[in-house]
């Protein structure tokens, strides 16, 4: 069953109404999650369309491939005072529900945000398990990340609707890391919010550099958000990064530890989501790029 953006239920009457709804949108919604993340879980947070627009659109990349990507922006723009673009960086999963619906929540506090499939050359992640997705994703070159991201951009500005001047970034997971990455490259980033995002690892000629190598080239202010109970992020990566950016003399960054959380707690469709930590992290995300001008 497919379900568009603009297809919500609307307010439930009573406790036993909202499970019930609940129940069917979550079902409804399954289909737009990646096969690998599946069962959604009933706490799925679901924000609705009122106020914004919403949907996917296609923006050509560097090389002339079009990328196709989800936004979201409030409806009402004013033009002396346009939105800045948040860039929502999709988890190794691709652009499935959750990422869609962190572009709203963001569209609620007034961005425009833009989540662009980053594996479109590749080939698709959301019909796979997770064994078939680690050599897609392992194709995809941080320098054609990089500049997709750029592409994006660009497209927002080219809406009228965003003040490509004032860009933020944020990043799930696998896109966590590439908030790190996508700082020490855009020397124009106003913030960033990477959440679990691998610090360290193998060199490669696609995935050249890890964060923690790129920690002198960060020029914008990261918010790290991360969780102690992270079985593929150990503690001692976490403090590797803190102190390549104290030798790198970066003051401007800030990595922050959730005890009790473990990798995947700001996903609210899985089994690891920790609801406290998850809007902590957003909170002070959004207090972070305010603070930092965007």
């Amino acid at each position: 069953m497919e379900i568009k953006d603009t297809e919500w239920l609307s307010e439930p009457k009573n406790d036993s109404e909202a499970v019930s709804r609940r129940t069917v949108l979550t079902s409804a919604l399954t289909a737009g999650f990646a096969l690998a993340v599946q069962p959604v879980s009933a706490e799925t947070i679901i924000t609705d369309t009122a106020g914004l627009k919403a949907g996917m659109i296609k923006f050509k990349g560097a090389d002339g491939v079009e990328v196709p990507a989800y936004y979201a922006v409030p409806a009402k723009v004013d033009p002396k005072k346009k939105p800045a673009v948040v860039l929502v960086v999709q988890e190794i999963f691709g652009v499935h529900e959750h990422i869609k619906d962190v572009c709203r929540r963001f569209a609620k506090q007034g961005y425009f945000a833009i989540a662009p499939e980053l594996y479109v050359r590749e080939g698709s992640v959301s019909d796979k398990p997770m064994n078939e997705i680690f050599p897609i994703v392992g194709k995809v070159p941080d320098a054609q990340v990089m500049t997709d991201l750029d592409a994006a951009v660009a497209y927002a500005a080219s809406t009228g609707k965003a003040d490509s001047s004032r860009v933020a970034i944020t990043g799930f997971c696998w896109g966590g890391r590439i908030v790190w990455l996508y700082a020490a490259h855009n020397p124009k980033l106003k913030a960033g919010a990477a959440w679990y995002g691998r610090l360290v690892g193998q060199s490669n000629p696609l995935q050249p550099k890890s964060p923690t190598e790129l920690a002198a080239s960060i020029k914008a202010p990261i918010l790290g958000l991360y969780g102690a109970k992270d079985r593929g992020i150990p503690l001692d990566s976490i403090e590797g990064m803190r102190a390549a950016l104290k030798t790198a003399g970066n003051t401007k960054c800030e990595i922050l530890v959730y005890p009790d959380s473990e990798h995947g707690f700001h996903a609210d469709y899985r089994p690891s989501y920790n609801e406290k930590d998850a809007k902590d992290g957003f909170t002070k995300l959004l207090a972070w790029f305010k603070k930092n001008g965007a």
